[in-house]
């Protein structure tokens, strides 16, 4: 049947609780809640301090409801209870304290003055008339709009209603007017003001702080409510308010503390908000504390029974602080009975005892209700809702469990038969207390129909279910831990035997995890109907871990694990260190990485410069680190050079992954040790020495102020002469002297040198000054024109003795051109022009005197107008192409043939026409072919 229709006793959903109500209502109605469940629907009466509520023109009841008309605060205030009852019973609820709240005035009797001293404290009360419900308390001074700001000094106590103020100051002097507002009923009402005037008698000294305004030294608390506890202290200086737990607990994030900090509040109390709180006064003369506790106030019941066949027990239990004491209700009304602890018991159960019960608990701070319901019902065993189970499968050598749980009141007594025989306990087989049938260590003849047999005084019943015993599932080739290198592919074995007649389902867990085979690129599941083997490829590090393979059937599950170890090359070593730093070498320091299961056997180190091309491997001290140790000496580095360093693992699988480079660090300086290399010279001007060498390249130059020293001397002296290039980049000296013959020769050496001192110098070389001009100029210079662009010229070399070196070439003056033979081509010219053209010999110091000039033509250019009017046909396989001649203009050279282009498919192809006229051409090889002047016609065939 639907729940909601299950007939019962009435439960409360609704409850009055204590309540203040205004008497100025519009519709000058108050209402108290109560609402039951039941079914039948329950009926209410109400209870004021005991007494029986009769509905008149004050009292109405809407559905559980109670309406109060015209409420009096004498008449109407009071505890009130509400009582629902319905054909299983009666129940009532928690009793509520109905107030209403109001405000009286002040008495209008002037208040006396108070005269206090310059830095004394003083407290002003407020003494507020009668009053009920919440109400708030403020100050006005000399009669101004707004409230007394409160501050650090100053602190209105929302307990009592006083003004405290911690130190007088001289403006302080006035009329101070208490005002109280009832938060109900939002009236306010104001005292008579209290004047204070200033003693100039003499002025307060400083005294440590005197807490005037504390909490109570325990305070009870129930849950979810808010409590403000006030501190405020008096003295001179004005003292500072600060609060702390005394357990040194951090106070609660929740917490609230006003901008005086004068109140702590704490919404929301809960159980672990309980505890000592300390409010700390102190200024510059000393501190004072005020202590007090917080405890949490609750109450919570709730029943718990233990039904026989003819006994109830019924407990009831509460936490609260004191102690609670329990009463027993019975349809509303006290069961005059023993109650120890809460427990009440009922025997001999019989139809009367049913009813609505209530346990009452309650201590000084209030009570609380638990309600149940007890039906005394009878009926005869019924399996209608619980049968036992039809089919049971279960394998051989294993463990069943039959329940037999039927319907019946009172308890049916249980017994089990199989076939005709009733079973009774044996070593395999039990009866369990609540009827249940359990056999272990299952054999084939266990297999067959077993039936529950349920009695009780009002009849008996039965159900029947089937044992089906099948083979148990074994894996027969379980996998095996095994160790595997990254990229290889291996196969976890899983083989079972099992019964025929059931079909195993096999899964692999990885760490736990199940694979899923359709998300998985490395897993695939291999095998028969009786195998489900896992192959792994392309094994990677992050395989490693516990296999598991578990084979399902319909009766059983069985499983086996293994474990893979997959050794790959190390990971990366870490932290690290650069520690002391030479010139040459620098000591590192780190940690191991994960070895991926196969041991460190070496490390070696890298370094990197902004020099080197990449990371390379550097030598160390000892020459071959071995994977116990983990600091090393780089050696052999050079001086002055910003390294990297970064340290790679090596075991018998192969190379890991780099550490992190470390900082960069630099070498320090030291002398040069590379001198300058291929030192070499001469050339120049006439009087000059030219030295030449290699550059020293900024990593080997070891320091800062790197500079070469050139030394020379005339070979065959002694004395060395020397000067410094300050430039690191510096490749030449040039030293320059007219006094020097040419072709002189000199030893010369470079050195090099930094801030640390002077390095070594190259190798001694002989250099020889440079040579003198040639004396004399080319003879017998002679040219002819080739064409209207291009001219050559000869000449006679100058003799050897005209030379102090060896000649270079010989250039023209006519376009500046260099050769070292005795012929130049001249082109680029211009037609018809005349060119004057002489020649002079050049060696390394310089050129000679020029040749007298020589006078040479270039010829005349080719027409420059194409021939015009070009006709052709095409006849069987000839072309026959007509042109008009070209006349040629008084500069241009006259016309001497003609040239015939052809452009087909397979190039350019010339043509040209036969010496006897014939009109009729013949194809020939591409090239400059070209066709007498006379005539303008051409055939091609």
């Amino acid at each position: 049947n639907d729940k909601r229709n299950t007939r019962h006793g009435p439960v409360f959903s609704q409850e009055p609780s204590d309540s203040i109500f205004p008497l100025s209502f519009e519709d000058n109605k108050v209402f108290i809640n109560c609402k039951a469940n039941g079914n039948p629907a329950p009926y209410y009466k109400w209870k004021v301090d005991g007494r029986d509520i009769d509905m008149d023109l004050n009292y109405n009841l809407v559905e559980g409801n109670l309406l109060i008309n015209n409420p009096h605060a004498t008449h109407h205030g009071g505890v009130y209870q509400c009582i629902a009852t319905n054909t299983f019973g009666t129940i009532v609820s928690r009793e509520a304290k109905v107030q209403f709240a109001y405000l009286q005035n002040f008495s209008r009797k002037p208040r006396n003055t108070v005269s206090v001293r310059e830095g004394q404290a003083v407290v002003l009360l407020c003494g507020p008339p009668p009053h009920n419900g919440e109400i708030k308390y403020s100050w006005v001074f000399n009669g101004r709009p707004s409230f007394l700001l409160q501050d650090t000094r100053r602190f209105v106590s929302q307990r009592t209603g006083n003004l405290y103020i911690a130190k007088v100051e001289a403006s302080d002097v006035g009329n101070y007017t208490c005002v109280v507002r009832n938060m109900m009923t939002n009236a306010t009402v104001y005292s008579s003001p209290t004047p204070v005037e200033l003693r100039r008698d003499a002025v307060m000294a400083e005294y440590e702080p005197k807490i005037e305004v504390q909490f109570p030294e325990s305070l009870h608390v129930t849950k979810g409510s808010s409590v403000k506890l006030e501190c405020f202290a008096l003295g001179n200086p004005v003292p500072a308010i600060t609060w702390r737990r005394t357990d040194g607990n951090p106070l609660p994030g929740k917490m609230k503390i006003n901008h005086s900090n004068g109140v702590l509040e704490i919404p929301y109390f809960r159980p672990e908000d309980a505890g000592a709180y300390e409010c700390v006064a102190e200024n510059s003369r000393g501190k004072n504390i005020a202590k007090g506790q917080l405890i949490f106030q609750s109450m919570i019941a709730h029943n718990v029974y233990k039904l026989t066949v003819a006994n109830l027990q019924w407990e009831c239990r509460a936490s609260g602080k004191p102690k609670p004491v329990y009463r027993w209700l019975k349809n509303g009304e006290p069961l005059v009975i023993l109650v120890e602890g809460g427990r009440l018991a009922v025997s001999r159960i019989n139809l009367l005892d049913s009813g609505m019960y209530q346990c009452l608990a309650e201590n000084e701070h209030g009570a609380i209700y638990a309600s149940a319901e007890l039906k005394v019902v009878a009926s005869a065993p019924d399996f209608s809702k619980s049968l036992v189970k039809k089919s049971m499968l279960i394998q051989r050598g294993g463990e069943v469990i039959m329940e037999c749980r039927p319907h019946a009141s009172p308890k049916a007594s249980i017994s089990w038969r199989r076939g005709g025989e009733f079973l009774k306990d044996s070593k395999r087989r039990t009866i369990m207390e609540d009827g249940t049938l359990r056999i272990t260590n299952i054999s084939k003849s266990d297999g067959g129909r077993y039936t529950c047999v349920a009695r009780n005084p009002f009849g008996t019943s039965s159900s029947t279910g089937t044992l089906v015993v099948k083979e148990p599932t074994k894996i027969t080739v379980p996998p095996l831990s095994v160790d595997a290198t990254v990229g290889q592919s291996i196969v976890l074995p899983c083989e079972v035997s099992r019964d025929s007649s059931l079909d195993p389902t096999f899964k692999w867990f990885f760490n736990g995890k199940l694979i899923d085979f359709n998300k998985q690129d490395h897993f695939e599941m291999i095998g028969g109907e009786s195998a489900g083997d896992l192959m792994v490829r392309n094994i990677q590090l992050k395989h490693s871990g516990k296999y598991v393979c578990m084979v399902h059937t319909v009766v059983d599950s069985v499983s086996a694990a293994a474990h893979l170890i997959v050794r790959g090359p190390p990971g990366a070593p870490e932290g690290l260190m650069v520690g002391e730093i030479t010139d040459s070498s620098a000591q590192l320091s780190w940690g191991s990485g994960p070895d991926n299961h196969s041991p460190v056997t070496t490390y070696t180190i890298q370094a990197r410069t902004p020099f080197s091309i990449g990371w390379q491997a550097v030598r160390t001290v000892p020459d071959s680190v071995p994977g116990q140790m983990f600091h090393a000496t780089v050696i052999d580095l050079n001086p002055w050079v910003d390294y990297e360093f970064r340290v790679v693992a090596i075991n018998n699988v192969g190379v890991g992954e780099p550490s992190m480079q470390s900082k960069q660090i630099r070498t320090k300086a030291a002398v040069p040790e590379v001198a300058p290399g291929n030192v070499s010279g001469g050339g120049g001007s006439r009087g000059e020495l030219v030295i030449q060498w290699e550059p020293i390249p900024e990593e080997l130059q070891n320091g800062e102020e790197f500079g070469y020293i050139v030394a020379f001397r005339s070979l065959g002296t002694t004395t060395w002469k020397q000067t410094v290039l300050a430039s690191p980049d510096a490749s030449r000296y040039t030293f320059r002297n007219d006094s020097i013959p040419p072709l002189s020769q000199f030893e010369v050496k470079v050195g090099v040198y930094n801030n640390k001192g002077e390095g070594p110098s190259s190798h001694v070389v002989v250099v020889y000054s440079a040579e003198e001009e040639p004396s004399v100029a080319p003879s017998r210079v002679w040219a002819r024109t080739l064409s209207a662009s291009e001219i050559e010229v000869y000449w006679e070399p100058i003799p050897q003795t005209a030379s102090s070196g060896n000649i270079i070439g010989y250039e023209s003056d006519a376009e500046m051109v260099k050769v070292t033979d005795t012929v130049a081509l001249l082109s680029g010219l211009m037609g018809s022009r005349l060119y004057l053209i002489s020649v002079r010999a050049q060696n390394s110091a310089g050129a000679g005197p020029s040749s007298p000039a020589v006078n040479v033509t270039t010829k005349k250019p080719p027409p420059s107008q194409p021939p015009g009017n070009i006709e052709w046909n095409l006849t069987n396989s000839k072309i026959f192409l007509k042109w008009e001649h070209v006349k040629a203009m008084g500069n241009e050279s006259e016309v001497t043939g003609y040239k015939v282009s052809v452009v087909s498919g397979i190039g350019d192809t010339s043509l040209r026409r036969a010496p006897q006229g014939d009109t009729s051409l013949r194809r020939v090889p591409q090239g400059d072919t070209s066709l007498p002047p006379h005539g303008g016609d051409a055939s091609l065939r």
